[in-house]
This record gives structure tokens, C-alpha cells and sequence, in this order.
């Protein structure tokens, strides 16, 4: 029997090698993993059966590369793992052929991932985002700023489209850089005063979010889901930050947490993997795609989340398997390292 053939893309990202594990680890058959990532120090190098250097997801060379590895690897599904890739990937599945895209429709992909158009949605459909205004150009993100209650409020800034924090700063009248330079780490996302960040934008027009800072306990919603209904899932916490990515997990049983993910999925028609990002009771982010996964011995989501897209399991089998879920599921990220001689 042939070996299930699986591509994860991006397949330097933090969460790879966990995820690579389950995926060989799923107790029933064989898994070939094909790595493909821009860098070539990607994890995916080592820890994957083969792997491809292709160019960034956002190039229209992209698609083009994996339709010609797909068909070199006989890739039976996709996995991707960047949100940088997933529009390309959803606009261009047709060209794959029998290899099943794990990606939602390409109108999915969009609106989630421009935060303004996340924003106008979860405002449409009565779930709490933060309050928000898109800006464009220094003057605009200075007057956003004062709307929503600078100084006297703290805020927050982020670019239109982003990933993993990049580009999130907050901008607070009590930003103390002299603080910041003694004791922050490098990499550190450093809070910014108003007129810091006007002096930094400069004539810079690109067009940006300035919205309500968020505060709470972070906590996700991730699951699986088919046309807009979220057929496995769960939430969990999102905690010990370290350079914009959470070390620390908790699984959770919260019925209002799955409901508020339900009427996201329904409004965008979501399918395959997603995840739906909190901070206190304000939903920040929707990702249509895997991100960290709280593992199970008994509940493998990629591997079913795979299974599923193949046709191997239907909705009401896949869906059965929600009492497997334990609220006492704990996850904690460290790093590891891997040698070898060039």
C-alpha cells in the first residue's frame, strides 16, 4: 500500500516538528511528509522525507512550483501553514488535480486576513472585536489615535496583513524607551508613544489599523470545519508569550467560546483547519488554517483533519469524536536543535 503523501508548506515555522510528529505517529498507516519552505534553514529539511525550496508565497511563482511538486512527489494533500500562502493556494486549486488543498474558498481567505474586513464582519454579525479605524498615512493613525482615547487610553497599531504579531505595536503615552533599552530582550515588541510612531511612518502611505488594545486572558478556538459548520473543535488558553508566540496551553470546555467561533465559520463558510483568536472577550483574529495543536494520544487533529479532507471520514464520524476532547490537556513549546555536516 502506497504511503499517504502529505506536503506541509512553510515548513520552518515553530510548530512544524510537533506537527510532523503527529503526523507519522497516527497509529494506523504510513505518512511521507514533503516539506517546502523559502529558506533553507527551514526544520522541515531535516525532519520531513524530502524537501523543496520554493519562493515566498506571496510570488506568483509559488503555485507554480507546487503544482510541479505535487505532481513530481504524487502529494496526496496540502497542508499549509503560512496565512502568506493561503490566498495563492485558494485561488489556484483547481490547477492541483487530485491533490485536496486543505484551504478555505479564496473570499474566506481575504476577509480574513485583512483586519479591517475582519473587524467590518464581526461587526456585522454582533460578535465584540475592539473598536477600530483604518488609516492611512501618519496624520490619519495620529487622529484614529485621539478618537479612540489617546493619551489618556493606551492603543494599538497593526498593518492590514499580518502574521504571528509582526507589525503590532502598542502606542502608549507611558512608553519609557530609556526602560525599554535596559531591560527588554532583543526582539521584544516595544511600546511606542504617538508621536513616535507619526515620526517613524514619516510620509510612509501604507494602510494600517489603529484600534482598541485588547486586554484579558488570551484564548483560542481551534477545530475543523465544512462549509461554514465547525464539525471537531475546541478552545484553549494562549500564554507565556515569547517574540509574539505563545510557549503555553491549556485545553478549555466553554460553550460561549464555541459559539462565538460558530458564527465566524457560518459567515465566512469556512473549511478544514481554522483558528479564531481572543483576548479577553474580544475576537483580534481569524486564521483559516492550522496553527498550535493541544495533542492527544486519542485525537490526532491534523491527521483527521487530513483523513476528512480525503473523504476518509464524513462529518458526523469526525464530529463524533468531540467526547474525546479533556479540559485537563495542558502544551508547553521549548526549543530544540538538530546537527549535521554539510
Amino acid at each position: 500500500m502506497r504511503p499517504l503523501t502529505v506536503l506541509l508548506t512553510a515548513s520552518g515555522v515553530p510548530g512544524c516538528p510537533a506537527l510532523i510528529r503527529a503526523l507519522r505517529e497516527n497509529g494506523e498507516r504510513e505518512v511521507r511528509l514533503v516539506g517546502t519552505d523559502m529558506s533553507e534553514l527551514a526544520i522541515g529539511r531535516h525532519f520531513c522525507d524530502t524537501f523543496h525550496l520554493v519562493p515566498p508565497g506571496s510570488d506568483p511563482a509559488f503555485a507554480d512550483a507546487l503544482v510541479e511538486i505535487c505532481e513530481r512527489e504524487r502529494v496526496d494533500a496540502i497542508l499549509p501553514q503560512s496565512s502568506y500562502e493561503l490566498l495563492t493556494l485558494a485561488e489556484n486549486e483547481d490547477r492541483f488535480g487530485d491533490t485536496r488543498v486543505l484551504v478555505a474558498r479564496p473570499e474566506a481567505v481575504r476577509r480574513s486576513n485583512d483586519k479591517a474586513e475582519t473587524y467590518a464582519l464581526l461587526d456585522a454579525i454582533g460578535v465584540r472585536g475592539p473598536a477600530w479605524r483604518r488609516v492611512t498615512g501618519a496624520a490619519e493613525v495620529a487622529a484614529a489615535a485621539e478618537e479612540l482615547g489617546y493619551p489618556d487610553i493606551d492603543v494599538a497599531f497593526k498593518p492590514l496583513v499580518s502574521s504571528g504579531s509582526r507589525g503590532f505595536r502598542v502606542v502608549s503615552a507611558s512608553a519609557d524607551r530609556r526602560r525599554q533599552l535596559f531591560e527588554n530582550r532583543p526582539g521584544v515588541a516595544e511600546a511606542l508613544r504617538l508621536e513616535e510612531l507619526v515620526e517613524l511612518l514619516g510620509a510612509d502611505q501604507t494602510e494600517a489599523l489603529v484600534m482598541e488594545l485588547a486586554r484579558g486572558t488570551e484564548r483560542t478556538i481551534d477545530g475543523i470545519a465544512r462549509g461554514g459548520r465547525i464539525v471537531l473543535g475546541h478552545p484553549k488558553t494562549r500564554e507565556e508569550m515569547r517574540a509574539g508566540l505563545a510557549m503555553y496551553f491549556q485545553t478549555l470546555d466553554d460553550p460561549w467560546l464555541m459559539d462565538v467561533a460558530a458564527r465566524i465559520a457560518a459567515e465566512l463558510g469556512l473549511d478544514h483547519f481554522f483558528n479564531i483568536q481572543l483576548v479577553g472577550d474580544a475576537v483580534i483574529e481569524i486564521n483559516p488554517r492550522i496553527s498550535t495543536v493541544v495533542y492527544q494520544e486519542d485525537l490526532n487533529l491534523p491527521y483527521l483533519g487530513v483523513k476528512h479532507a480525503l473523504g476518509e471520514l464524513d462529518d458526523e464520524e469526525l464530529g463524533a469524536l468531540a467526547t474525546r476532547v479533556r479540559p485537563t490537556r495542558k502544551a508547553l513549546r521549548y526549543f530544540d536543535q538538530v546537527e549535521w555536516d554539510s
